[in-house]
């Protein structure tokens, strides 16, 4: 049994391309002294593989606040246009035929990303896309420690045989429990607001379950 859990641990750390003892050096900051980027991408498809990347759109959280003067949004230049794909992101081919390719795209969002700590819905696909285009245009693949919206939300749920748990939710779910507006949804830099605003109150709801005054980054990644 203790194989498989340092199996599990190890292959975590793995995929998030972290050195575990990197980790320790940071779990003592508190989340009001963190840098987050908050991302979100709109792609022509969920395949991994032949798909890429329309837009990304990110937001810097900081000291319990966004920093919306602070945000990046870039749309990427398309050799090829799914018009399928464009009835859920709503990007039209026009919008991508004339902008930075995807190298200058990337170049310019790992400026803006630095060292922060990446905060997605389904973290899995954005940075697994965008490690993808990284390593497409022979660039260094993410080291960023990352966190899931959609599993932190998980642990403010009260445990109980009476409440109905979902295995996922998603990013609309957290939207209609926190009373945050829908405008822009499905746009990069829409989910990226609406994934900020849920982390702050994800945050709020975990301090109280905690009793905590001070919630460390270690708190978060419990």
């Amino acid at each position: 049994m203790m194989n498989f859990l340092k199996r599990i641990k190890a292959s975590i750390f793995d995929f998030l391309k972290i050195p575990e003892k990197s980790i320790d050096k940071t779990l003592s900051n508190t989340v009001e002294s963190t840098r987050f980027v908050v991302l979100d991408t709109e792609t022509t498809g969920f395949d991994y593989d032949n798909d890429r990347i329309l837009c990304i759109g990110a937001v810097v959280l900081q000291n319990n606040a966004i920093s919306i003067p602070d945000s990046f949004e870039i749309y990427i230049h398309q050799d090829h246009y799914d018009k399928k794909s464009a009835q859920i992101h709503g990007i039209l081919k026009d919008w991508v035929m004339d902008k930075p390719s995807e190298l200058e795209a990337l170049q310019q969002f790992l400026t803006f990303l630095g060292d922060s700590i990446i905060i997605a819905h389904h973290t899995i696909f954005d940075v697994t896309m965008i490690n993808r285009a990284l390593e497409r245009n022979g660039l260094p693949l993410l080291t960023n420690k990352t966190l899931d919206t959609s599993f932190l939300y998980k642990r403010t749920l009260i445990m109980s045989n009476l409440l109905e748990r979902k295995e996922k939710y998603a990013l609309d779910d957290l939207a209609d429990k926190f009373d945050i507006s829908k405008k822009d949804r499905h746009t990069a830099m829409g989910d990226a607001y609406i994934t900020a605003i849920a982390f702050l109150k994800i945050v709020k709801k975990l301090k109280g379950l905690k009793g905590k005054k001070e919630f460390t980054i270690k708190d978060l990644f419990k």
